[in-house]
């Protein structure tokens, strides 16, 4: 009996052995799997196309043309010529000068006759002519009074009072600190490249002093800035988005830029929001950046899925960019030439973009009424994708990702087909980043939380002016003139009021 029983638990001993080891195995299974994707993705990234499209993404519409341009002419049985490209021609307003190359002799070689003109060519060519430097020397006569000098007295001295310059008994003038700045924050040049351009002059402007200069155009900023983002909170919809920012002298490891910004890179037609984009310099990602900055703003906002923003008062609205991206990465774990169901989620997420390519001109009634009509099925294939596969799904742990996210923004995600002043995406506010992000690999990172302040206060100033058409160093220009005055006119500096 006591065999049996030892027996027995010898049996059970070893079934939770082999459970134990079974679960080991499965985990280290799906760690190899996960490794394995993360290799792959790793390769891709390297070494593949970084572009977000998939088959049958732009191809629908090139495919014929792709294959034509591909293809041998005698392959096609007729000749082929490519169509010339035509240059644009060059802006009129640029001045111009002429040269004419007439001939010496004007005699007919024939008869000796005199030849008459019968008309002209005429050819455009390009001249770059650098950047022109000069001084500009303030002389303020001093005058005095000799009867007074004669009665000794003393004399009142008069003299004109210099007039308001952005840097008080400093060399720069507004289209300096202008040159600077959008050299800086809208190209990309560090202070140090531009320090060895100036010496090609023989000028010598130290990096130190020229960052004291920028620090102080910023703060002479500030009241446009903070004026803009007035008007902005005030619009019924914005867009938001943040990204890292390494700052030498703090103590986090990671600082972040926040951007928010109102408009549309294509307004709709009948649009009464202004173009703004604002940058906003953080020490940290938490809630309270967005709560801080938007101060209870209950208007819609263009997100991406990070939980910061639910803190706010905001009506989200999700992104389909990013939805999309995540079915793009489970994709590329199918393999070349290889279709799943990532494949089916992609098709439908192109056909809601295609319908939004459609509705770039129109009024936003018609692009409500539009969106009810034909986005609103498509949606409701991928919910019914949704609840069919996310439970079961196994295996590529992308797409297990790209499902879950899915899920759990659908609500944000449906809401752009509600009112048809928003959009299908948070591209808006991706592209008002990019430029701080490229600038920042140029210049990697801000030394103090002061160097990064101002660089949120500039880069606010460039891409506002950007995206009201404005030329950002004409515009950079006439605001630091009048931003130095005693009592500067706020209002006529907001770029829709900008005469130049």
């Amino acid at each position: 009996m006591n065999d049996v029983f030892t027996l027995q638990q010898r049996i059970a001993e070893l079934e939770k052995q082999l459970k134990y080891e079974r679960e080991v195995s499965i985990q280290k299974d799906a760690k190899i799997a996960y490794l394995y994707e993360q290799f792959r993705l790793a390769q891709q990234k390297q070494f593949g196309k970084s572009a977000e499209g998939f088959v049958g993404q732009g191809e629908l519409f090139n495919e014929v043309e792709e294959i034509a341009e591909k293809a041998e002419p005698e392959q096609q049985g007729i000749s082929y010529t490519r169509n010339k490209p035509k240059r644009k021609p060059l802006p009129k307003d640029l001045p111009r000068e002429q040269v004419i190359h007439d001939i010496a002799d004007k005699s007919c070689a024939c008869c000796g006759g005199e030849l008459h003109k019968i008309g002209e060519d005429t050819a455009e060519k390009l001249e770059f002519i650098p950047a022109h430097v000069k001084v500009i020397e303030h002389i303020r006569p001093k005058y005095a009074c000799r009867e007074c000098e004669k009665s000794g007295t003393g004399s009142t001295i008069k003299q004109q009072p210099m007039p308001a310059m952005p840097i008080n008994k400093g060399i720069a003038t507004a289209s300096l600190l202008s040159q600077l700045i959008t050299s800086k924050y809208q190209y990309g040049l560090p202070l140090h490249r531009q320090e060895s351009m100036f010496k090609q002059y023989g000028i010598e402007l130290s990096r130190q002093t020229m960052s004291d200069w920028v620090i102080k155009s910023a703060a002479l900023f500030t009241p446009l800035v903070k004026r803009l983002k007035e008007e902005l909170l005030k619009q019924p919809l914005l867009n938001a988005d943040e990204t890292t920012v390494n700052v030498v002298k703090s103590d986090k490891v990671n600082s972040y830029m926040w951007v928010y910004c109102s408009g549309a890179d294509s307004p709709k037609p009948d649009s009464p929001i202004p173009n703004i984009v604002l940058y906003d310099y953080h020490t940290s990602r938490a809630a309270a950046c967005v709560m801080d900055y938007l101060d209870g703003y209950q208007g819609y906002l263009h997100v991406d899925g990070y939980q910061a923003y639910e803190k706010t008062q905001a009506s989200l609205v999700g992104c389909w960019a990013h939805a999309r991206r995540k079915f793009i990465e489970a994709k590329k774990l199918q393999g070349k030439n290889k279709t799943g169901k990532a494949d089916v989620v992609l098709s439908l997420i192109q056909k809601l973009y295609g319908i939004e390519s459609r509705l770039k001109d129109k009024s936003a009634d018609e692009s409500y009424q539009t969106r009810q009509a034909q986005s609103k099925p498509i949606l409701d294939k991928l919910k019914q994708w949704l609840e069919k596969h996310q439970p079961n799904l196994v295996g590529n742990s992308k797409l297990i990702d790209a499902a879950n996210y899915m899920a759990n923004q659908w609500p944000k995600l449906i809401e752009y087909i509600n009112d048809g002043r928003l959009s299908i995406d948070n591209n808006r506010a991706e592209r008002a980043i990019k430029p701080f992000v490229i600038g920042r690999k140029n210049w990697l990172f801000s030394q103090t939380a002061t160097g990064a302040n101002a660089s949120a206060i500039l880069y606010s100033i460039i891409e506002t002016a950007k995206a009201n058409g404005l030329a950002p160093y004409d515009y950079i220009t006439a605001c630091l003139d009048e931003l130095c005055q005693s009592t500067p006119d706020i209002d006529s500096l907001l770029p829709w009021n900008f005469k130049g």
